[in-house]
């Protein structure tokens, strides 16, 4: 397959400032998106919540979510393979992945987790992905993260205690490990997200993935290895009586779709360490809108421990240069070419 180079080999005599107004403004449609998929995906777990009080599954829901926002989305995958009918043959261990790991996986994992824990407590942990993410760039290429990453690190971490109250929480050995699975599969997530480009268009990646994590889930349900529950049902926020579908089709067609679409294409634009520290912003986000949907008032703390985690954030984004690349060498993995065809764009 041909792939067109980039505008700096066409263009050798651009000139530099160009060249760094592009990143630039690349970097902030980038953060913009990372932040909108905050938004999207935090408005899921106050809509899903009355949903499942009131007699759905989890499995019903999740098929739903992902089954509507990969079908959405489909039109990217059908565009990939009409440009290049061996697109499936190339990136089907990439698109099953997907689907398997960040998508199904990540959902079943933390789910799993918040059944033998505080829910307060398995979030806490998967949201110590960026922190397992920097981790992860330190041990497989030896160079030490900058002193702004670590701090922001840090920050962020102690902010997001504080707004995630785990007092009187307990400890649990099993659902400690599925947590942190779950905080694994969110950086594989970022990673998998930022290797996206002309050859794995994102959109792409995204509905291939949750084509697979919902048809994984059909799977799983269907043998009863969990139950299965959709009955017509209505739901309250805050007083006002909605049907049930209306709410799991919102969180379906909105939040997971523009989570997920949005999400993807963030990532290569601002990389996964940072994409990933902005992902912090759905705990935020899912606050408002428990506050805004269901009545639940934020604690004072909570919002100290937001400005916190922001400031974490911001530390974070202060940085540039050397641990990008640092991430980009980490998370790279040769890929060789079909024969008979081009070698893909390396990332």
């Amino acid at each position: 397959m041909t792939h067109t180079a980039p505008l700096e080999i066409l263009a050798p005599t651009a000139p530099p400032a160009a060249s760094r107004s592009r990143r630039a403004t690349a970097r902030t449609s980038g953060i913009v998106m990372a932040v909108a998929s905050a938004l999207a995906f935090s408005s899921s777990g106050p809509l899903v919540k009355p949903l499942l009080e009131a007699g759905w599954s989890l499995s019903a829901a999740l098929i739903v979510r992902m089954g509507l926002a990969g079908l959405i989305l489909s039109p990217a995958l059908v565009v990939a393979v009409r440009r290049e009918r061996t697109f499936l043959r190339r990136h089907w261990l990439s698109l099953l992945a997907f689907g398997l790991i960040p998508v199904a996986g990540c959902q079943l994992l933390f789910f799993s987790a918040m059944q033998r824990m505080p829910v307060a407590v398995a979030l806490l942990i998967q949201y110590l992905a960026p922190v397992l993410l920097v981790a992860f760039v330190w041990l497989r290429t030896r160079r030490a993260p900058s002193r702004l990453v670590i701090l922001g690190s840090i920050v962020a971490v102690v902010g997001l205690v504080l707004v995630v109250d785990i007092s009187g929480a307990r400890f649990d050995l099993i659902g400690t490990l599925l947590a942190l699975g779950a905080a694994v599969t969110v950086c594989v997530y970022f990673v998998m997200s930022e290797r996206t480009g002309d050859d794995l268009p994102p959109l792409a990646l995204a509905s291939g993935g949750l084509l697979v994590g919902a048809m994984t889930m059909s799977v799983v349900a269907a043998v009863g290895a969990i139950p299965f529950a959709a009955p017509p049902v209505s739901v309250v926020f805050r007083g006002v009586e909605v049907p049930g579908i209306l709410a799991i089709l919102w969180v379906g067609a909105i939040g997971t779709t523009l989570g997920y679409a949005l999400g993807v294409m963030a990532v290569p634009r601002v990389g996964s360490r940072l994409a990933s520290f902005i992902g912090l912003s759905e705990v935020l986000f899912a606050l408002g809108f428990a506050w805004l949907l269901l009545g639940e008032t934020p604690a004072p703390i909570q919002f100290v421990g937001g400005a916190v985690l922001l400031a974490g954030v911001v530390l974070v984004r202060l940085d540039a240069g050397e641990n990008d690349r640092a991430i980009a060498e980490a998370v790279t993995v040769p890929v060789e070419p079909l024969p008979g065809s081009a070698s893909p764009d390396s990332r």
